[in-house]
């Protein structure tokens, strides 16, 4: 099976788009992330502890990828009237 391209293009079986080498990925601080949505550090935890937020925990703390914190915000925008 064949997967579709956004171009509208097929993609060979078994072939996934190349995701960014995570050298190349910006991660971010709950502080960080908190500055960025406005919210509160608790806000940034329970979110990424319910899942609605992904991070990488390392050590005692939580590295949230900053592509991920966009996407949310793009995601969670509603048109207000």
């Amino acid at each position: 099976m064949s997967a579709k391209r956004s171009d509208g293009e097929k993609e060979p079986a078994g072939i996934r788009p190349v995701e960014p080498a995570l050298s190349d990925v910006k991660f971010l601080t709950v502080a960080e992330v908190a500055a960025v949505m406005r919210v509160s550090k608790m806000t940034v935890y329970r979110m990424v502890h319910a899942a609605e937020l992904p991070a990488v925990r390392v050590g005692r703390s939580f590295r949230v990828p900053e592509q991920a914190v966009h996407d949310y915000l793009r995601d969670a925008f509603i048109e207000a009237g």
